[in-house]
């Protein structure tokens, strides 16, 4: 909105946009000490910025609201750019917007309490005037304010993540990445544990009228900031939502990590799997950050196995899923492994009783886990007894049987 007409605003008998610029010098001084006494990010900045930039920027926006009043219009788009530009550098401080804008308010009350006491009983039809454009005022400006502070966040936040990928990619490669990590700010660890996650749906993801997308990336967004609130130091991720690696800095050698500091890592997995709303299972290994690309080679591989054989949610080391990681190597007897429960192929209700009752160790509780009656496990089990050879109620047989699994789990095709 512009106006050339003088709305001829008066208070204390005087006009007010008169009155105003001739105390502006002083009223910016009080403006900004109110800002200090008030704000203590503000109190925490050079005594240069202050008395410079910080006050260079009162002035200025005391001069556009002074030409509101005088005109009754609002601040005009060279004026509206001074003040994202201000913003900005706002933001490039790290000053937090809702301190940014706090400060314009002060400045308006400031000047405000400046005026009423004079206000005369013959006025009070130009106070309230003068209220609903200052109003109108502050309804032009935060946008404007906002917006700039914004798009520089914006932009400082895309040039670290693009300078955080950097740094993963270059780990993941095994490119040297100290100058990738000094670019970035970043010291690399002693030690990266390295996770490679499989995560499930969050409930809303399935729910009829809710964009899945929407939920996923909500639930990804849930997951990021748990992990980065856990764990000390920069976090490097690549993740979708349905999963991916994670590199979680470490401050002790990989070799001389601790089952505490384990324990922990599984404690960290199961806070973020809580505050995402959803099942997550993860492989991981760790390394120096020379060594990441084997690190993350193997905790995809044991994500892998722990997924391929029916493991419930959590973490998982190489050690956890030894026999199964062993049994899933390419060669001969992988292959001949897998044929031994061909029979079974297209039978998902004896796959299920067979791994279930490897799982559980006993008919009864077979029987409760799959919802079933002993003797109808005891059926099922003899059937796979006729059509496999391989008894799975006979010790000797139980071995070969789980091998059997993982190696059928190892040459499945992976669903795309």
């Amino acid at each position: 909105m512009t106006g050339d007409k003088d709305p001829g605003f008066r208070i204390g008998g005087r006009p007010l946009a008169e009155r105003l610029t001739e105390v502006l010098p002083s009223l910016a001084k009080t403006v900004l000490s109110e800002i200090v006494l008030r704000i203590p990010e503000y109190g925490l900045l050079p005594a240069e910025e202050l008395s410079g930039d910080i006050t260079h920027v009162i002035e200025q926006n005391l001069r556009s609201f002074i030409d509101t009043l005088r005109t009754g219009a609002t601040p005009t788009q060279r004026e509206l750019d001074f003040l994202r530009e201000s913003a900005a550098r706002r933001a490039e401080e790290g000053i937090p917007i809702d301190v940014v804008l706090t400060a314009y308010h002060i400045g308006i009350q400031v000047v405000w309490a400046s005026l009423t006491p004079d206000a005369r009983p013959d006025e009070v039809a130009d106070v309230l005037a003068v209220n609903a454009l200052t109003l109108r005022y502050l309804e032009v400006v935060t946008p404007a304010v906002g917006a700039g502070y914004l798009d520089e966040r914006r932009t400082m936040f895309d040039d670290e993540r693009s300078a955080r990928h950097t740094v993963l990619s270059a780990l993941l490669d095994g490119e040297p990445a100290e100058v990738a990590a000094g670019q970035a700010g970043l010291r690399l660890p002693p030690c990266y544990i390295v996770l490679a996650a499989s995560v499930g749906a969050h409930p809303d993801e399935e729910v009829d009228g809710v964009d899945p997308l929407v939920a996923g990336r909500r639930k990804l967004r849930r997951l990021r900031v748990e992990l980065e609130r856990q764990i000390r130091g920069t976090v490097l991720t690549s993740l979708t939502p349905d999963g991916g690696l994670a590199l979680l800095p470490h401050e002790t050698a990989a070799d001389e990590l601790s089952t505490r500091d384990w324990a922990r890592l599984e404690r960290v997995l199961a806070d973020v799997a809580r505050t995402a709303g959803a099942e997550v299972i993860a492989g991981t290994a760790a390394a120096e950050p020379s060594g990441v690309p084997a690190a993350a080679k193997l905790a995809q591989d044991v994500l892998a196995v722990a997924t391929g054989t029916g493991r419930p949610p959590g973490l998982y080391r190489l050690d956890d899923v030894l026999l199964e990681y062993q049994l899933s190597r390419p060669g001969p007897a992988l292959d001949r492994l897998a044929t031994r429960l061909m029979p079974l192929d297209g039978n998902e209700e004896l796959l299920q009783t067979l791994e279930t009752f490897l799982n559980r160790g006993g008919r009864r509780q077979t029987a409760a886990a799959l919802h079933v009656h002993p003797n109808t496990v005891d059926y099922r089990l003899r059937r796979i007894a006729d059509l496999t050879g391989l008894d799975p109620t006979r010790l000797e047989h139980i071995a070969l049987l789980n091998a059997a699994l993982a190696a059928r789990a190892a040459t499945r095709p992976k669903a795309l």
